[in-house]
This record gives structure tokens, C-alpha cells and sequence, in this order.
């Protein structure tokens, strides 16, 4: 299914398969394997919406904790964020693998991913004051507006927009891919981080599919919490998933503003 890398449907359907072998995890041995009642609602035990939304702002919150942490120090945490972001990558590549984890992961991921952004942010923030706020305020107004436009219909989600923004969110990986291999033989890639028009084009292009993004994320757990019946620590991998595309459009928001405060 086309949308964020992390909400693919073989995790859920391989969760749900672990789930029925027998596989256990501390929380499913107190908690009841998903039933259906007659009427088809999911009894104790399962993934719901409600528990993935209560999952993902208690995440959210532990990256604002890690986020105030470096912010309040930039100097310190700086020199590591580098270090930092390639070990909150790796457990983000170890969850998507193994679902199970994120209930342990996905908190710590929080945390790693708050202290870079707060590290960065600084460094923003140092050069254009009230930048950060700016970001954050737009970044939540977003995931509202977003969260809107999908409960109530305004933009359903079908097969084809599905394929649409998957196609551009590969496209802007690969450019983002490509022009870092290019940097690395000095050809010029400053369409990606000047103050041009080009530049700032692509960073208003990148934000709207990183926000069209969060219409799949939450089509996706929807169909998962009413399809498959996903046993519970799900909740956390979908939190977790949900995290990774509120960090990138943040960024995102975050790079767009500091581009037209260079002009």
C-alpha cells in the first residue's frame, strides 16, 4: 500500500500471523488475544484508533521532553547530532522489521529524534528569532487541518491518490538521495538549500506531500484497526510511524521558513 514507509500492510498482516502462533509479548500475556462480538466489534486486546492517537501524542511528548533538553543546551548536544540521528535511523529500521519492539523503540526514538531537532532548531532559532515557534505552530496547525480534511471526508482517499503521493514521496527520496551523492562529488546542489525561488518551489512542494502523507497514515490504521484487528503494541509501531511524518514535515516547514527569511 502507497504511504509512509512505516505503515506497510505486511507488518500489520505479519503481527497479526505472530499474534495467532502464539507469539507473545509481555503486554499479550495479560491481554487477551482480539475477538470479534457478534455484531463485529473489537473486543480487549486490539489495536484501535483512539489507543493509536493516545500513543502517538505520548510520544510526541517525550520528543518535546528530549527536544527542550538540547534546546536549552545546543552546544553540547551539536557535536553528537549526527551520531544521534544515525542511531535513531537504525531503530527506526530495527521497528520496521520487528513491530513488536516499538512499544520499547518507539519511546526511545522520541527521545533521540527530540534532542536532534532541538539541536537544530537552536541553531535556527540563533539565526532567525522566532523561527522554531513559527515551525511548530504551522507543523500542528497542519496535522489538524489534515486530521479535518480525512474525518470528515472533505478528501477521500482513494486508490489513485494513494498512488499519486507515494509516487511523489519516492520522487523527493530519490532527489534528496541523488543531490547528497552529487554534493559529494562537488556538483552544486544549492536548488535544495539557497534562498532562490527554485529552492523555496521544492520546499513548499516537499511540505505539501510530507501533509498529504498523514491522509494515508491515517486511512491506513484506520483499515488496520477495523480489518485486521491488530493485536495492541501495534498502537506503538502506529504512533511511531505517525512521528516520523510530523518530524519530517516539521523539518521541512522548518528549512521553507529559513529559506524565505534569507531572501
Amino acid at each position: 500500500m502507497a504511504q509512509n514507509p512505516m505503515f506497510n500492510e505486511n507488518a500489520f498482516k505479519r503481527a497479526k500471523v505472530e499474534h495467532q502462533r502464539g507469539f507473545q509479548t509481555p503486554q499479550d500475556e495479560i491481554t487477551p488475544e482480539p475477538r470479534y462480538t457478534a455484531r463485529g466489534e473489537v473486543t480487549a486486546g486490539a489495536m484501535t484508533l483512539q489507543g493509536t492517537i493516545n500513543k502517538t501524542f505520548f510520544l510526541l511528548f517525550i520528543c518535546v521532553v528530549g527536544g527542550m533538553l538540547s534546546w536549552t543546551n545546543p552546544q553540547v548536544w551539536l557535536p553528537y547530532t549526527w551520531i544521534i540521528l544515525l542511531v535513531a535511523f537504525g531503530i527506526a529500521i530495527w521497528t520496521s522489521f520487528k513491530p513488536a519492539v516499538a512499544r520499547f523503540t518507539a519511546p526511545i526514538y522520541a527521545f533521540l529524534e527530540g534532542t536532534f531537532l532541538g539541536a537544530i532548531s537552536a541553531m535556527y532559532n540563533a539565526q532567525f528569532n522566532g523561527i522554531v515557534f513559527n515551525a511548530v505552530a504551522i507543523t500542528i496547525l497542519v496535522f489538524f487541518f489534515m486530521l479535518a480534511l480525512y474525518k470528515f471526508q472533505i478528501i477521500r482517499v482513494t486508490r489513485g491518490l494513494m498512488i499519486g503521493i507515494f509516487s511523489a514521496t519516492l520522487a523527493i527520496c530519490v532527489l534528496y538521495l541523488g543531490s547528497w551523492i552529487l554534493s559529494l562529488f562537488g556538483v552544486n546542489t544549492a536548488y535544495l538549500s539557497s534562498s532562490s525561488p527554485l529552492s523555496i518551489g521544492i520546499s513548499v512542494v516537499v511540505c505539501i506531500v510530507a501533509a498529504f502523507n498523514f491522509l494515508l497514515d491515517f486511512e491506513f490504521i484506520n483499515q488496520m484497526t477495523g480489518k485486521y484487528a491488530a493485536p495492541k503494541y501495534m498502537e506503538w509501531y502506529a504512533g511511531f510511524s505517525l512521528l516520523v511524518t510530523l518530524i519530517w514535515l516539521y523539518l521541512e516547514i522548518l528549512r521553507l521558513l529559513g529559506k524565505t527569511r534569507s531572501r
